[in-house]
């Protein structure tokens, strides 16, 4: 079985951590990070392309140190230099970083004074008081402590080890931070207000948030914005409180920092706290080269500022193009910048129509006329209605009667319509065997078909792939909804080969979907990348089952330009008759051309009336 690459992701961050404790070097501790990251995310098994003996691809951020470091890991499922460190430094002690406040050297302290290495043994020395007796720490240190374990995202298990920082979907966070920013937005003279850090970034999830703020006297203003910020009704607890920064713990669990910046040093600010961390040493490391100093307050040759008032400056100083927020990973947009070989990237004005909608019909909550009324009112050339099939009992999927039923429904709704087509289309579920849940004879009156796994999640990387690939196989599908089921932080991806199913969807003209429901965003990023690479055509879709979801499709647009998609790459940006092109490409006869034998309304009638249309075995 090859290593996993979330488990070489694994280890570079059991190194990172351990490395720190030690005191090692931070450009060091930080490549590990950003390693730990890529790798883990990378779309591609590198166990078996080493397997294979095939050269790791050229990866940003993975230089020959860290390329020979996951061969060793993908041929041993060791690390030598993890071993080496782990004689050195007990691996619990890794967990007492996660608490702010405590470095490499106040862990130390802590384990060689107090015996401590564990998150227990940390809150029970802190109970005692005998973290303030100890030089360099005192009572402040120790009540940070006790309060931050109080949290709710500090947790306690047995083993003595603490999970990572509790991230809340990007949706949930925009819950959060829309009505503080109304709240902040009414006190006198602030000019601007926005967040950075990695919700600007476009993160799936969001752990802390990153305000800042300008205002035309920032001196008396910042007072002004800051006692404001501390008094909203959802702040829990004032973490710390100056003029400049301001930091709380909201209720809803979590951190909000808010910095008041002069307007002269915005950009700066702005490029600095939004991130990441290794785009923005990337580009310090390059202003240095120019002998220039980059920080939070602007450009500085010597002690003169020379730029920083916008982020154009900031990049322009260094010799590079503006890079957008959502490229910011250190994941090749310096070299891309380089070579002028940015993307432009898909806005949601780009977007021409939804392909996946539900309606009353089966698990959704409006009808066809409200859904096309609000795809009317975005401005949309069409509208995808794809109501679940039969197999899908719990969402009471349509069978063939049904649909041919919602199908004449449709038709007589288009006539009606002026600037929009209704599609008729469905969510077919893939069945076991790899067969659809509709026949032929339904599936060709439709003009898309949306296909998906709804169940036996847990086959085999293999069979789980060999299942969908058999699927694509059929004249009529065209798009993969959802591709690998993963729910954010509540079920994880089912095991595909996904370099395998694109080049087979590439093979049969098929097309991949990038859900836009907040908490499945599936397609991933690096998803995202692959496609555009393998030149497979992606569908940015709401899978909205109500009105108001259609604007999810704001969320999908955010993920697709993470993973660096331009327009020409994403099927929703042509006009109807361009993607009906591309749609209809793998069939040999127009399914709109009524003269076709086998695409005629009596010959769909005979066939449901012979009772041929029943599922296919899906254990055959």
């Amino acid at each position: 079985m090859p290593v996993p690459n979330s488990y070489i992701g694994q280890i570079f961050s059991q190194l990172a951590d351990l490395l720190e404790i030690e005191g090692a070097n931070q450009f060091r501790v930080r490549a590990y990070r950003n390693a730990a990251q890529i790798v883990s995310q990378w779309p591609r098994s590198l166990a078996e392309i080493i397997a294979r003996g095939d050269e790791l691809p050229k990866i940003a951020g993975l230089g020959k140190d860290l390329s020979g470091k996951v061969t060793e890991i993908a041929t041993t499922g060791n690390c030598s230099l993890l071993q080496e460190i782990e004689k050195r430094i007990p691996g619990q002690l890794s967990t007492l970083l996660k608490i702010p406040g405590l470095g490499p050297k106040r862990v130390l302290l802590l384990r060689d004074c107090l015996r401590i290495e564990n998150l227990r043994d940390l809150k029970r020395a802190a109970q005692e008081g005998k973290i303030r007796e100890l030089p360099g720490l005192g009572p402040k240190i120790e009540r940070v402590i006790l309060r931050e374990l109080r949290k709710p995202q500090v947790e306690l298990p047995g083993s003595g080890e603490a999970p990572e920082k509790r991230r809340m979907p990007r949706q949930t966070a925009e819950q959060i931070i829309h009505p503080l920013l109304h709240w902040l937005e009414n006190v006198l003279d602030v000019k601007r207000l926005i967040v950075a850090g990695s919700y600007r970034r476009g993160q799936e999830t969001v752990g802390d948030l990153d305000l800042l703020a300008t205002c035309d006297s920032p001196l008396s203003a910042a007072d002004s914005i800051m006692e404001r910020f501390i008094q909203y009704e959802e702040v829990a607890s004032v973490l710390a409180r100056g003029r400049t920064k301001t930091s709380v713990w909201l209720r809803s669990g979590i951190q909000v920092d808010l910095r008041v910046i002069p307007e002269e040093s915005y950009g700066a600010a702005l490029h600095y706290f939004t991130g990441s961390k290794s785009h923005n040493i990337a580009v310090r490391a390059l202003g240095v080269k120019k002998g220039l100093k980059i920080n939070e307050y602007g450009v500085y040759r010597g002690s003169r500022r020379i730029a920083g008032s916008t982020e154009e400056q900031v990049y322009r100083a260094v010799g590079l193009p503006y890079i957008e927020p959502e490229l910011r990973e250190q994941k090749g947009e310096i070299e891309a910048a380089f070579e002028d070989h940015l993307p432009s990237l898909v806005t949601l004005q780009d977007i021409r129509g939804d392909l996946h909608a539900h309606t009353l019909a089966t698990d959704g909550r409006a009808t066809i006329e409200e859904l096309a009324e609000a795809a009317l009112r975005k401005g949309y050339q069409y509208l995808s209605i794809t109501d679940h099939t039969r197999h899908l009992t719990v969402a009471k999927g349509l069978d063939p009667g049904r649909l041919l039923e919602q199908i004449r429904k449709i038709d007589q709704i288009n006539e009606k319509l002026g600037d929009l087509r209704v599609l008729k289309s469905s969510e077919v579920d893939i069945l076991e065997n790899g067969s659809l849940d509709l026949p032929d004879e339904i599936l060709r009156e439709l003009d898309i078909t949306v296909c998906s796994v709804h169940y036996k999640f847990n086959l085999s990387r293999e069979k789980q792939t060999e299942r969908i690939i058999r699927a694509m196989d059929n004249p009529y599908f065209n798009i993969l909804a959802h591709a690998t089921g993963r729910l954010i932080g509540r079920r994880p991806p089912y095991e595909i080969d996904m370099e395998r199913l694109m080049l087979a969807a590439r093979e049969r003209h098929c097309f991949f979907e990038l859900n836009s429901q907040p908490d499945r965003l599936d397609l991933n990023e690096h998803h995202c990348r692959l496609a555009k690479e393998l030149g497979v055509k992606v569908a940015i879709s709401t899978d909205a089952h109500h009105v108001s979801e259609l604007e999810f499709m704001r969320y999908g647009v955010t993920q697709a330009r993470r993973g660096w998609l331009e327009p020409e790459n994403i099927l929703n940006t042509r006009s109807w008759p361009e993607l009906q092109r591309l749609l209809f490409s793998k069939r040999s006869y127009s399914p709109l051309s009524r003269d076709h034998p086998q695409n005629s309304r009596d010959s769909l009638r005979k066939h449901m009336q012979s009772g041929r249309h029943r599922v296919p075995n899906s254990d055959s």
